[in-house]
């Protein structure tokens, strides 16, 4: 089994948070420890990032078997924030007995732009790609820098992530690029289509990596779809808009 490292905050209904790219769990501390006044939160690392075990091949197929062994829970509302919602969305088609609700924090179940669905450029992402062989840590700190760009806080934002992210090595290159493929080919609008689960997506009307049009394109997709724009929010509002965001999740939990 996969040695996987996750913390367990507070009691009440199970929420499991799922970070992005090249992150781990220490990056929702603050919002976690006020999550779980409410709720039982568990914080999970990746296979690969943070303190947890590699996995190889680092694919949603076995990220998702990975984080359903790792946890107890019997069924719990997962919360995944952008590489994150593809593995939720995963994980909620191969193990639906697992999951009861599904929160997708600037997340799009299909990552790339193309001339029918909204998304990020795919040559960003490859330009990623390349860069990881030449320098990691710079392409990691371009990356962060994108996530709050544009926000009247940025500086400070862009501060408190790195201090979050660089608590622990980054992922190796392999891990990195792998995470990278799943952004590039993986195409999860099927499942988003197929689920009978609650389903909140949260967007920031700001962000850079995930355009706002795609909330259209999902609803579409899902019309049960609970949708929540945060106004002056890019891709990391719970870093930015903490409360507001909280309060998104109390409202959709209570109903869910």
């Amino acid at each position: 089994m996969q040695n996987l490292h996750y913390q367990i905050l507070g009691s009440g209904k199970p929420i499991i948070l799922v970070h992005g790219w090249a992150m781990h769990s220490g990056i929702w501390r603050r919002f976690a420890e006020n999550l779980a006044q409410q709720y039982q939160v568990t914080c999970i690392d990746l296979p690969g990032h943070g303190r947890s075990e590699k996995l190889d091949p680092f694919t949603l197929e076995h990220i998702s078997a990975a984080l359903v062994n790792a946890v107890q829970e019997q069924s719990a509302c997962w919360l995944g924030w952008s590489l994150g919602a593809s593995v939720v969305l995963d994980l909620a088609r191969r193990f639906p007995e697992r999951v009861n609700a599904l929160i997708l924090l600037a997340g799009n179940p299909h990552f790339t732009e193309t001339m029918d669905w909204h998304g990020v450029d795919v040559q960003l992402l490859n330009a990623f790609a390349d860069n990881l062989n030449k320098d990691c840590q710079a392409t990691l700190l371009r990356f962060l820098a994108l996530q709050v760009n544009g926000l009247a806080d940025a500086k400070v934002l862009l501060k408190e992530l790195k201090v979050a992210v660089f608590e622990c090595p980054p992922p190796d290159s392999d891990t990195l690029q792998s995470g990278l493929n799943i952004l590039k080919q993986s195409d999860l609008r099927p499942e988003l289509a197929q689920t009978n689960k609650p389903v909140s997506l949260i967007l920031g009307n700001r962000d850079t990596l995930i355009p706002v049009a795609v909330a259209g394109q999902m609803q579409a997709l899902c019309p049960n779809l609970e949708l929540n724009i945060i106004d002056r929010a890019g891709h990391v509002p719970f870093l930015s808009h903490r409360q507001e965001l909280l309060a998104i999740i109390s409202r959709f939990m209570f109903h869910s």
